[in-house]
């Protein structure tokens, strides 16, 4: 039963992953600053490492917040089969969505499903009312929080950098900036916590008691030194290039990727519109692979809750009889089974939604994208660290809608919006109609 139950889990983070890649990497490959195969790599790595290092929290949020426990506690049995119905209901719908290529939000359907099998099962009493409107709450603020650091970001770049009559004078300047800008929001957001193990060691070991920000601030520093240097002899190599070389060999690239993987559809005058048109540009890209690097940790980090969560509460129940309370906690086994989840479904169906973030919205190159998963990875990465279960792709089209915003407002697509918003709105009803049916038919078999 066990394997069986773990299993169904899996098929919900591998469908988790196809649908929610687009989060972390559709920018990257829609400005072209990594190829697909490049992204789905980086991607699988970093979502795993984001998943198992930081998802407890939003794990333990979506088991034990959403609805009381407490109301179940003399029928666990009730909340075992209510979350077994949740992993099947969040599986299909998100199969369904990745198949159209909607980037729906995950959450959405995970916490829709719970409310419509507690309701079923209980009552309206059974549901956390407080905490499903404060998760509300937050799917409206972090599109626009999101839009709002994206926008300002780039409107700095663009005007210091990209619109100046020297740019790569400019950029050479702020490199050091940007560097520190990266780097700073990842340190501060998530190396207190992952250091902290090595923190204690060190008093444990040597006797050294060294304030819980000390080694953060040291490790984020010479990471910042060392990317800056980096970036200072890439640029500095770059300068003496001829770039219209540089552009034809990224044109080559861009028209052979084409041939191989022909599913993105991508036409010559999309390739052609796509190519880096300044060096500056060129530079920019390998910010944007560290701002996406940082978007899949931080997607992994809060999403892997909504693959897991219900298995954990599974587990629990089935290990202790009773129903998890307060003090749960995610076993380290299920946050491995749903990183290794996510990064299945990203390798094997990801493409379609990539295409719709990535490409569909508005135009990206380098800068823009750096701007669009800054500010993803940030609004995300601050949600996790306070359990709440926020939608990445929420995060990622408004930072992109921030960019198009200050690109030229009449640039973005709103037909493709429109579709990306009517996916959002339909997954909590559909998914709670689902899980309460499902449960319903369950239930109704099991009598």
């Amino acid at each position: 039963m066990t394997i069986l139950l773990a299993l169904l889990a899996f098929y919900v983070a591998a469908n988790l992953g196809a649908n929610d890649v687009a989060n972390s990497m559709g920018t990257s490959v829609g400005s072209k600053a990594v190829t697909l195969r490049q992204a789905l790599i980086i991607a699988g790595i970093l979502e795993f490492t984001g998943a198992v290092l930081f998802g407890q929290e939003v794990s333990q949020t979506l088991a034990t917040s959403v609805l009381e426990p407490s109301v179940f506690a003399h029928a666990p049995h009730l909340l075992l089969t209510g979350m077994i119905c949740v992993m099947v209901t969040c599986g299909i719908w998100l199969q369904v969505a990745t198949s159209q290529g909607w980037p729906v939000a995950s959450s959405h359907a995970i916490i829709g499903a719970i409310a419509g099998f507690s309701v079923v099962a209980v009552g309206f009493d059974a549901v956390d009312w407080s905490t499903i409107g404060l998760i509300s709450i937050s799917w409206l603020l972090t599109p626009a929080i999101s839009a709002l650091i994206a926008a300002t970001v780039y409107s700095f770049i663009k005007r210091w950098i990209l619109e100046h009559p020297e740019p790569l004078q400019q950029l050479d300047q702020w490199i050091p900036w940007l560097s520190s800008l990266l780097l700073g929001v990842f340190g501060i957001i998530v190396l207190p916590k992952v250091l902290h193990p090595l923190n204690v060691w060190i008093g444990t070991e040597f006797g050294i008691v060294l304030p819980p920000q000390d080694l953060p601030l040291l490790v984020g520093g010479m990471a910042a030194i060392g990317l800056t240097l980096v970036q200072w002899r890439n640029l500095e190599q770059g300068d003496g290039q001829n770039w219209q070389e540089l552009e034809q060999e990224l044109e080559e690239e861009l028209e052979q990727e084409l041939e191989e993987e022909t599913d993105l559809e991508k036409t010559d005058s999309e390739i052609n519109s796509t190519v880096y048109s300044s060096p500056v540009e060129k530079q920019l890209a390998r910010f944007q692979v560290l701002s996406a690097c940082f978007v899949a940790f931080a997607h992994g980090s809060n999403d892997v809750g909504n693959a897991v969560a219900p298995l954990a509460a599974i587990a629990y129940i089935r290990r202790t009889g009773s129903v998890p309370l307060d003090d749960f906690n995610v076993p380290l086994w299920i946050l491995i089974l749903g990183g290794a989840g996510i990064v299945t479904g990203l390798a094997i169906w990801g493409k379609k939604v990539i295409a719709t973030v990535g490409e569909k919205i508005i135009a990206l190159k380098p800068s823009g994208g750096f701007c669009a998963e800054l500010a993803t990875a940030t609004t995300v990465l601050i949600a996790s660290r306070f359990g709440l279960p926020v939608s990445t792709s929420h995060s990622l089209v408004g930072g992109v809608i921030g960019i198009g915003l200050v690109q030229n407002p009449k640039s973005i697509r709103m037909e493709t919006l429109r579709g990306v918003f009517l996916a959002w709105i339909i997954t909590v009803p559909i998914a709670a109609l689902l899980g309460a049916g499902l449960f319903s038919i369950v239930r109704l078999i099991g009598e």
